[in-house]
C-alpha cells in the first residue's frame, strides 16, 4: 500500500534506551516507504523557534532596495536574496522571494575546485535594517547543522549500519544551507482570473544531498509528497515538528533503501496571505564522487535490509513511480557531488550563471535543447506508430527548494 499521510516521530524517542528500538524501527519504515517524516522534540529552544520565524518573516519587510544590496546575482556562492519568480525548477519559473544562507566559509583560495565557490561568507542584510537576524540565524544553522548529523547517525543505525557510517562525508567544517522563504499567494501574483489555477511555489523536485529539515512558519497548506502510486499528498504544517525530507544521496548512499521522494509546493489561494518557509539543508563533502558513492558508499546494507525494501516497491507494482528522475549517479556530465550541487544551482538560477559561469550554463542549454530535441523525435516516432509514449520533462532535476 503506497503512503496516503506522513509519519510522525519523536526525536525524544531516540535518547531513550527504552523507547529508542520502536523509535528506529519507525525511523526504518518512514525511510523506505516514504521518504519524508515529521520530527518533534528536535532539541531548538522554544524562543530560538519563535525568533527564527519572527525574523524569517521581517525579512521581507526590509525596503527593497535594501534586500537589492544582498542580491544572489553579486556573488558567485548563489547566497544571498532572490526577487520574486527568480529561480526555476521543472523547467518553470517558481513564484517566491527567498533569501540563501549557509554556515560561513572563507572565499576559496587560488586553484580550489569551481564548486568550492559554494563555500563562502552570507551575504547578511545590514544590522540597521535587521537588527537580531545575523545572530539568530547564525545560532539555528549551528545548531541545525549539529541536530542534522546526529540524526544521521539514527538512520544509519535504522537500517542496520554503524553509527558512524556516513561520517566520511562529511567535512570538520561542513557547510550546511538554510532557505527563508517566501510564497505570495495568487492574488497577489496576478494569476486568480482562474478560479482552478495552482501557482507553482516550487515545481516538482527532489532534495539533492543527504536531509533536509524544514520548518514551516506559518499555517498554510501548500508542500506536497508524491506517494508510489504517483498521488500528491498534503504535508500541512504540524506545530511543534519539523518536516525532514530524504535526498539524492542518501538513497544512493544506501543501494536504494532509502527513498528519495518527490514533492512541489503549490502556492497559497487567492485571499490566504503569503505562506513563509524555512528549510535547512544539510551537507556534504563536495569533492566525494559518484563512482564512491555507489562503490564505496557507506559499506554493505545487510541483506535482510534491502530485501524488506524490495518488499515495498513489490508491493507498490514492483517499481517507484514519481515524476523526477534520479539525477545524483555516475554516468552524467559532473563527477562529483559539489560539481553537481553547481551546475543544479546554475540550472536553478541563470541570472547567476550568466554573469559568472556563462561556460556551465551554455553548455547546460545545449544538454537540454539536445534532450528535448531526441524527446520530440522519440514523440514523433511514436505517434507515427501509434504507440502513446511515457512523458518525461527533461528539465526536472534536483533542487534544493520547500
Amino acid at each position: 500500500m503506497s503512503f496516503t499521510s506522513i509519519p510522525i516521530l519523536d526525536l525524544a524517542q531516540s535518547r531513550d534506551p527504552a523507547t529508542k528500538p520502536q523509535f528506529l524501527a519507525d525511523l526504518r519504515h518512514a525511510l523506505m516507504e516514504v521518504g519524508f517524516l515529521y520530527l518533534r522534540n528536535v532539541g531548538i529552544p522554544d524562543d530560538l523557534w519563535r525568533d527564527v520565524i519572527r525574523e524569517g518573516r521581517a525579512f521581507f519587510d526590509i525596503p527593497r532596495e535594501e534586500k537589492l544590496k544582498i542580491e544572489m546575482k553579486n556573488a558567485p556562492s548563489f547566497l544571498g536574496y532572490s526577487q520574486l519568480s527568480a529561480e526555476v525548477t521543472a523547467g518553470a519559473v517558481d513564484h517566491r522571494e527567498q533569501i540563501d544562507l549557509s554556515t560561513e566559509h572563507a572565499v576559496p583560495g587560488p586553484g580550489a575546485p569551481v564548486w568550492d565557490n559554494l563555500l563562502a561568507p552570507n551575504q547578511w542584510p545590514s544590522a540597521a535594517a535587521a537588527p537580531g537576524f545575523r545572530r539568530v540565524y547564525a545560532e539555528y544553522m549551528a545548531r541545525m547543522g549539529a541536530i542534522s548529523i546526529g540524526f544521521t547517525s539514527l538512520i544509519a543505525e535504522a537500517i542496520e549500519l554503524p553509527a558512524d557510517a556516513f561520517d566520511r562525508y562529511f567535512d570538520a567544517d561542513q557547510q550546511h544551507k538554510l532557505k527563508i522563504v517566501k510564497y505570495p499567494d495568487v492574488a497577489e501574483l496576478g494569476l486568480d482570473g482562474d478560479v482552478d489555477v495552482q501557482g507553482q511555489g516550487v515545481g516538482p523536485h527532489k532534495d539533492s544531498m543527504l536531509t533536509s529539515y524544514l520548518l514551516q512558519a506559518s499555517e498554510h497548506r501548500g508542500l506536497q509528497v508524491q506517494n508510489m502510486k504517483g498521488e500528491w499528498i498534503d504535508c500541512p504544517p504540524v506545530e511543534g515538528t519539523l518536516v525532514v525530507a530524504i535526498g539524492q544521496g542518501l538513497e544512493a548512499l544506501t543501494q536504494g533503501v532509502c527513498c528519495s521522494t518527490t514533492h512541489r509546493v503549490l502556492s497559497p489561494p487567492a485571499g490566504a496571505g503569503a505562506r513563509f518557509s524555512i528549510p535547512f539543508f544539510q551537507g556534504v563533502r563536495g569533492g566525494a564522487t559518484f563512482a564512491e558513492l555507489e562503490t564505496v558508499g557507506v559499506g554493505d546494507v545487510p541483506e535482510a535490509v534491502k530485501a524488506q525494501r524490495r518488499r515495498v516497491l513489490e508491493a507498490n507494482g514492483g517499481r517507484r513511480l514519481d515524476d523526477v528522475e534520479f539525477t545524483f549517479r555516475s554516468g552524467g556530465v559532473t563527477k562529483t557531488l559539489g560539481e553537481a550541487t553547481l551546475w543544479n544551482r546554475v540550472k536553478s538560477h541563470p541570472d547567476v550563471g550568466e554573469k559568472w559561469y556563462p561556460d556551465i550554463l551554455r553548455r547546460i542549454r545545449e544538454q537540454q535543447a539536445r534532450e528535448a530535441q531526441e524527446k520530440a523525435q522519440k514523440a514523433a516516432a511514436e505517434a507515427a506508430s501509434g504507440v502513446q509514449g511515457e512523458a518525461v520533462d527533461v528539465n526536472r532535476q534536483a533542487v534544493t527548494a520547500h
